[in-house]
């Protein structure tokens, strides 16, 4: 069989020599040493592919198993979509934490709502509950600070992002010669309530960084903490308050609506970036205010007390200090948090500048609080009734003007009229003595909102001012004060409204001289009888000519709770209607935030 075999196998018959001449160890030795290779092939190939597979493990779970750390973050909304294109790839990263993934989702929310739900300070609705904030500023952040402590989060002193605030314009409207300061942005007096300017608007300062801290840079270039700068203040917060839009898509809006008008709109650079993308058909042109301007600046805030959610926390805010996420953001229309901005896309044509802008400081938050709290009170609309003086002295020429003192405070109380939101209540008594039967008063307009219809399809507000520039003095008429003091009282306080703010307004050019009237004490210790602490209804007199007695008006003011302003000048009555009106700011100026 063997011969058979090697033939079969060839014809090498020395071959066939040489493998029968091999030893018997020989042959053991080489059968084990292929097996072992086998083996140790085989065990290589396991290892081969354990390596593979662990690389493959390691590769695509970052080191990391178990359950997820899921990383809730909460942003303002405009930055939002950047934020989850960088959470997208910091997740297919897997970076983890103690051997646990970290899967960061970023939702939407705005700054006042996060802001509201922890301090309980204002309006809020929504999930406000996160591991991450990023509000649009450090303002939000330290009004957090300040009522909730330092224990309500971790601030990183990261910021993720900036945007300065700018002004924007309709393309199509013309371009002024100058850049406006914040200073000259709106009117700071009486007489520029009226004159034909740009509008300003702004989104509502409770609920807007760009509102809020447009009230703070405009109070700031006032210098209106001293009480000759607040009746400034006044006037400006009443301008502000003509245009505000409830947010962001509102104001959008109205900006789009007359293309050639002239308004500005206050907002951050990235938000007019946006505007024009979306509204190319009327794009906006940006300009910079003179002086600098304040940037959002997108803190990135740590809310969470569990230290392996911290940590994830950091990764993801180192994450946001790469060169990529940077760029996200530069490309979504933000500066980086040193200023560096994207000219492709805030380009040149628009108005966008290359360069950082001139830097403000962040507003404090005693100003905002005390900002925000005096925007509310003027915001509240009025109940007022003014009575005026018809007295023959009225009649009295105003030296240097032409007219005589009934045309000058006619003419200041039409002006005054513009002072107040549409939704506010006004009425109008005039009064003597004796004018009306026996009474030294007469209702010339009742109490009703400044939008009423009332008869001829007028509204209130048309019919008042009608009502100004027809008023004739009595001419041998005498001054009925008290009695028409205490009239007016009683009757505000029988028609109170407590959402409003009661008021009387008395404009008189002398003393009271009819005899048979009240006496001043009379009439002060009524006035304090019937005064309520949760009714209060302040009486504010504005007294004009060269002999008023100002002591019994000062009393009867500080009774009521009012003020009481005497000037030799009727002129200077617009500008009094301002102080009377910071009167309903007192109470916050002096706080502390």
């Amino acid at each position: 069989m063997r011969n058979t075999l090697g033939r079969h196998s060839g014809n090498n018959d020395d071959g066939w020599d040489r493998r029968e001449r091999r030893s018997p160890g020989r042959s053991r030795r080489r059968r084990r040493r292929g097996r072992a290779f086998t083996l140790l092939a085989a065990a290589f190939a396991i290892i081969i592919g354990l390596g593979v597979t662990g690389w493959y493990v390691l590769n695509t779970s970052g080191g990391c198993s178990g359950q997820d750390i899921e990383l809730s973050v909460a942003a303002s909304p405009e930055i939002t979509p950047a934020l989850q294109e960088v959470a997208a790839e910091f997740n297919t990263g897997n970076e983890g934490v103690d051997g646990r993934c970290v899967q960061a989702e970023v939702r939407a929310a705005e700054s006042a709502n996060i802001t509201y739900g922890i301090t309980g300070a204002g309006p809020a609705s929504g999930d406000t509950e996160s591991d991450v904030w990023i509000p649009d500023s450090s303002m939000w952040a330290n009004l957090v600070k300040n009522d909730s402590g330092d224990n309500a989060f971790t601030d990183t002193g990261t910021s993720v992002a900036s945007s300065p605030l700018v002004l924007a314009r309709p393309a199509e409207a013309d371009m002024p010669d100058e850049r406006p300061s914040w200073e000259a942005l709106v009117p700071t007096s009486a007489s520029e309530l009226g004159a034909e300017d740009d509008e300003v608007h702004l989104v509502d300062p409770v609920r807007s960084s760009a509102g809020m801290a447009t009230l703070a840079l405009v109070a700031g270039a006032i210098g209106e903490e001293d009480e000759e700068g607040r009746p400034q203040l006044v006037a400006a917060l009443q301008a502000l308050q003509r245009n505000v839009s409830t947010d962001r898509a509102a104001a959008f809006k109205n900006l789009a609506e007359e293309p050639e008008a002239s308004r500005l709109l206050v907002l951050s650079e990235q938000a007019a970036w946006q505007y024009n993308r979306e509204h190319s058909d009327a794009p906006a042109q940006i300009n910079y205010p003179e002086g600098g301007t304040y940037a959002l600046d997108y803190p990135y805030i740590d809310r969470s007390s569990d230290p392996q959610v911290s940590q994830a926390a950091e990764l993801f805010r180192e994450k946001l200090t790469r060169s990529a996420a940077q760029k996200a953001m530069r490309t979504s229309g933000f500066r980086t948090a040193d200023g560096e901005a994207d000219a492709q896309v805030l380009t040149e044509d628009a108005g966008f500048q290359k360069s950082l802008p001139d830097q403000l400081p962040t507003p404090s938050t005693r100003d905002i609080q005390r900002l925000t709290q005096a925007w509310n009170r003027l915001k509240l609309d009025s109940r007022l009734l003014t009575i005026v003086d018809v007295s023959g002295s009225m009649l009295e020429s105003v030296p240097g003007t032409g007219m005589n003192r009934m045309d000058i405070t006619a003419q200041a109380a039409v002006q005054g009229l513009d002072l107040f939101p549409e939704g506010s209540e006004l009425g109008m008594w005039r009064f003597s003595v004796g004018i009306n039967d026996d009474l030294d008063y007469e209702e010339v307009m009742p109490i009703r909102e400044l939008t009423a219809e009332v008869d001829g399809g007028a509204t209130q507000l048309e019919a008042l001012k009608n009502e100004w520039s027809s008023i004739e003095p009595v001419p041998s008429g005498d001054t009925g004060l008290y009695d028409t003091y205490l009239a007016a009282y009683r009757e505000m306080s029988r028609t109170y409204k407590s959402d409003r703010v009661n008021a009387i307004l008395m404009l008189t050019d002398g003393n009271n001289d009819d005899p048979d009237s009240i006496s001043l004490d009379e009439l002060a210790t009524k006035l304090e009888e019937e005064s309520s602490p949760v009714k209060p209804i302040p009486i504010f007199t504005i007294a004009f000519g060269p002999d008023i007695d100002p002591e019994p008006l000062n009393r009867i003011a500080e009774i009521s709770g009012g003020a009481s302003y005497t000037t030799e000048n009727p002129a200077e009555i617009g500008d009094i209607f301002l102080k009377a009106f910071s009167n309903r700011l007192e109470p916050v100026g002096g706080q502390e935030g």
